[in-house]
């Protein structure tokens, strides 16, 4: 399935020949006073998510990728790979690390995540803005060190290490930024 260069829109996703799966972030139809018209664009790479800039002939055919978005709910680890069920047909689907890219520190057990499938394989993952995660190791905070926006890292419940207040303890919940992966409150 193709589409043409002139009915590209934002968050429209393409299957490049050289750059694989992009998404459009950014698009802008010119017409010069010579030659002929083009399309130039900003395409988000799905796997890795760097900005490539790209050129396109007016009416120039490009092949359109339906990103199929689905709900699941991530229930155990096996191995390298994630399980998870989809919340409607409860199938379980087996997800290598590498295809979840950053966002397997965040996931833990019985979270809800959106897996972006392509021709049946994860290309991927949607998380919430901010999960809820268990301080399993930091060091304590000291009496009297209250330096004004001082931090120590902390090893949460998935092994993912933040930064954090020195008033956080052990076995507080806290929130996390799944974008920055910065603390953002206690839970």
């Amino acid at each position: 399935m193709s589409v043409s260069t002139n009915d590209l829109k934002n968050g429209m996703a393409l299957d490049l020949p050289q750059e694989g799966l992009v998404t459009v972030v950014e698009f802008q139809h010119v017409k010069p006073g010579k030659g002929g018209a083009f399309v130039r664009t900003k395409l988000k790479k799905v796997a890795g998510g760097s900005v490539v800039e790209r050129t396109f002939r007016a009416d120039e055919k490009v092949p359109l990728a339906v990103i199929d978005k689905r709900e699941m709910q991530y229930l155990y680890r096996e191995g390298s790979a994630f399980v998870f069920m989809d919340t409607e047909t409860y199938d379980q689907l087996h997800v290598d690390t590498a295809d979840l890219g950053g966002s397997a520190p965040y996931l833990k057990e019985g979270d809800t995540a959106i897996l972006m499938m392509y021709s049946a394989r994860v290309v991927g993952v949607e998380l919430p803005a901010a999960v809820e995660l268990a301080v399993s190791q930091t060091e304590p905070g000291v009496q009297g060190d209250r330096v004004s926006g001082a931090r120590k890292p902390a090893t949460l419940e998935t092994g993912l290490v933040v930064q954090v207040p020195l008033f956080v303890e052990p076995g507080e919940r806290i929130k996390v930024d799944t974008r920055t992966g910065e603390y953002l409150a206690r839970a």
